[in-house]
């Protein structure tokens, strides 16, 4: 005998999806605030695999490598550059 399967439940970003196919003007109260409530749990801050606040490693599993001439060996003084006067040549 077939039993009836439970409704599947619909992933937030279907349900996001869904919402944002509905007009503005036809949204409802409760529509809009289940559309803030999904964006902001999508905010990139807010996203569970998103890296803590004092987390400073390298999102691209940099193993805290220095960056090619990067760092304060080796490091050119700052040069300064001065606007040269209309005219060209310097009178």
């Amino acid at each position: 005998m077939d039993t009836p399967q439970p409704p599947q439940p619909i992933s937030p970003r279907q349900r996001l999806k869904e919402l944002l196919a509905i007009p503005e003007r036809d949204r409802t109260d409760a529509q809009w605030d289940e559309i803030n409530e999904l964006e902001i749990q999508f905010a990139s801050g807010n996203r569970q695999d998103a890296p803590q606040q004092g987390d400073r490693s390298n999102p691209q599993g940099g193993q805290g490598q220095p960056r090619p001439g990067g760092g304060s060996q080796g490091k050119k003084p700052f040069r300064k550059f001065h606007k040269r006067r209309p005219g060209g040549d310097g009178q």
